[in-house]
């Protein structure tokens, strides 16, 4: 394997050298993350404003800036959209945000938004939150390629890392970060797929184990948390298709093989979240089967209860209505004889209904 020529590190005419993370003060340092030129999957050393990076791509006639951004404000996309030439449709999308995962081009530049997904851990039998999730959406051009991110746990910089230590990969253009960041999301919905798994074999053992506590709710929020998560996950399936199989996208052979892998990934973790929704709807079904099975043998405790009550009750009132004749009413061994069958009574009743499991 031929390998790549070292290329001599370059700073811009009348400019400090600046933090390589730094963002420039036109920029703003909480939106602006990164931007990098990478010519033959090199970083050039010098760091510069995405104004300047695109004009000395277009001015060496090779490689291509990556601009990182952060939940950016509509003026500063709109500055970005005029310097690479984005469709304002796209860049309303990019800064709005909560949009569905889908792929869209413009002329030479494809549009591809990402929904991105976080596993929170949590207590079994609790009301909580469980899966979170963010956006990120991908400008790619011919020289260029620009992340959008929105929310916290959607970081690319250890992308980025990993990518800049594999220069060969990032020779094959813009479109070689399209396939990392994309290939990055899917393995995170493989993380918290398998974190989910857990979640409901739990949910499982507790649901068919004797005596267990049962808390409906939880079962009913986890299968909301899995709702959201296929929402975030399935509809990504047609824009990977279309990365994978349309010739008619600007995306090399090599990158094409790439995302087939992405897509195999994705098309087991769609197949996974549905299998969970099934297994919760039945889980559902089983322990409001078993809420009602306990119900009823309550139900049967109390009454027999009341039963036994009923007898001692009824002689008591009986008695309490204070007329004159009534047997055994001046006899000294009358209450105790009417309080003795009142025992033998009740007695009879519990061996009955226990004999009968109602007790």
């Amino acid at each position: 394997m031929s390998s790549i020529p070292q290329l001599p590190s370059f700073r811009w005419p009348n400019r400090a050298p600046a933090h390589p993370h730094q963002a420039t003060p036109k920029q703003g340092a909480n939106v602006v993350i990164d931007c990098a030129v990478y010519v033959e999957g090199k970083r050039l050393s010098a760091h510069c404003s995405y104004d300047e990076a695109l004009a000395e791509v277009r001015e060496r006639g090779e490689g291509y800036v990556w601009l990182g951004l952060l939940e950016p404000s509509t003026g500063l996309m709109t500055d970005v959209a005029k310097s690479f030439g984005l469709h304002e449709l796209a860049v309303e999308d990019a800064v709005s945000a909560h949009q569905r995962p889908k792929l869209e081009r413009y002329d030479d530049i494809l549009f591809l938004v990402l929904r991105t997904v976080s596993y929170h851990v949590h207590e079994l039998n609790t009301v909580s939150e469980i899966v979170d999730t963010g956006e990120i959406m991908i400008f790619l051009g011919p020289d260029f390629v620009i992340t959008v991110r929105h929310g916290d746990h959607s970081g690319l910089a250890g992308v980025r890392r990993e990518l800049e230590s594999t220069p060969k990969q990032l020779a094959l253009g813009p479109s070689a970060v399209l396939h990392a960041v994309t290939d990055n999301v899917v393995d995170t919905y493989t993380e918290v797929t398998a974190a989910i798994e857990d979640d409901v074999d739990a949910m499982e053992e507790a649901v068919f184990t004797p005596g267990a506590d049962i808390i409906i709710e939880a079962i009913y929020q986890l299968k909301r948390e899995v709702v959201e998560l296929r929402r975030a996950v399935k509809p990504l399936a047609l824009p990977l298709q279309l990365l994978t199989h349309d010739p008619k996208l600007p995306l090399p052979a090599e990158i094409r093989r790439y995302m087939r892998d992405v897509t195999d990934h994705h098309t087991a973790v769609t197949e996974q979240i549905l299998d969970f929704n099934e297994s919760l709807s039945a889980l559902i079904n089983a322990a409001l089967a078993k809420v009602s099975v306990q119900q009823n043998t309550d139900m049967r405790k109390i009454s027999a209860y009341a039963a036994m009550a009923a007898v001692p009750t009824m002689i008591a009132g009986i008695y309490g209505m204070n007329f004159d004749h009534m047997p055994e009413l001046r006899w000294t061994f009358g209450y105790p004889l009417v309080f003795a069958i009142m025992v033998l009574l009740c007695a009879g009743l519990y061996v009955n209904f226990h004999r009968n499991k109602w007790l």
